[in-house]
């Protein structure tokens, strides 16, 4: 298609439409004579009469017609697309997808989510909540949270959220049956709650570390889950080890309800983060990561 072709063809559809040219020149802010002599080049080009002129009116012919049905659904098309462009400019607005997992979404969503709504009222979002690692660009997503350490090298990643542990607990009922574990070796003789991954289907390893020395357990016990919630409720039943979050816990353990082990093999990781692809920064994710960003004065 020639340079200008596409300008012509909206020009005859505003013709076409105002079945005038005085009318059509006025809207698109031209002089009548210059659009009617575009209109006649327009006709040269594609070989056939688009518009029917007398003295007092112009109209569209059949061949005009036919393609001014065209022209309506491509245009309008276009006139979405060039809106959606409004996602990419200006004020925040559009939908946002989001991805997380159980405890993300209730530690970084839960508190700031309802104020950014209620800031952004042009911007709507989706979270899906599934602990299984998320692609979010083969499944649609405009950006996840997850722990940093888990995000891919090209994605852009924010910090959502402060360092985090992982410990091991379990309560004094528990441990009056059996002795506290000294060692991660000594967890193979307890009966700990374990947790399959729901990605890639085994179970989740105990990480631990100390002096340089790096410790991953495969623990086995009664019950596995897929859940953090039924994990947590069996292990303050008393029912085996868990390996929690100590942000989770960390109430139940100073009021004695749980009790603590390992703690010296129990080091901080890489707290949660967004993370997003940077070609798909619009005005509302920008809106989002900041309202999420972690600020560690937020802290003191």
């Amino acid at each position: 298609m020639r340079r200008g072709t596409l300008d012509d063809l909206a020009a005859f559809a505003a013709v076409a439409r105002a079945r005038s040219f005085t009318r059509a020149a006025a809207k698109l802010g031209v002089s009548p004579s210059a659009l009617s002599h575009a209109m006649r080049g327009l006709e040269a080009r594609l070989g056939v009469r688009l518009l029917a002129r007398t003295t007092r009116s112009v109209a569209a012919t059949p061949a005009g017609e036919r393609l001014m049905r065209s022209l309506d659904m491509a245009l309008a098309e276009v006139a979405r697309g060039l809106e959606a462009l409004g996602d990419w400019r200006g004020e925040p607005s559009g939908t946002l997808r989001l991805t997380t997992f159980s405890s993300a979404a209730r530690t970084v969503l839960d508190p700031a989510l309802p104020r950014f709504l209620l800031e952004h009222p042009s911007v709507s979002v989706e979270v899906i909540v599934d602990d299984r690692l998320t692609d979010i660009v083969a499944d649609g997503f405009d950006a996840g949270i997850r722990f940093g350490e888990t995000v891919e090298l090209d994605m852009v990643a924010v910090r959502v959220g402060p360092d985090l542990r992982t410990v091991v607990v379990g309560t004094p009922a528990y441990f009056s049956r059996q002795p506290q574990p000294r060692t991660p070796a000594e967890l193979a003789a307890h009966n700990c709650v374990s947790y399959r991954l729901i990605g890639g289907g085994g179970l989740l390893p105990w990480e631990f570390a100390r002096g340089g020395d790096e410790v991953r357990v495969r623990p086995s016990g009664q019950l596995i889950v897929n859940d953090a919630s039924l994990a947590g409720a069996a292990v303050r039943a008393g029912a085996g080890l868990g390996y929690m979050l100590e942000s989770d816990v960390a109430a139940e353990v100073a009021s004695g309800h749980l009790v603590q082990v390992l703690d010296e093999w129990c080091t901080p990781f890489s707290g949660y983060h967004l993370y997003y692809l940077s070609r798909q920064t619009t005005p509302a994710l920008r809106a989002l990561v900041e309202a999420l960003r972690w600020r560690s004065e937020t802290t003191s």
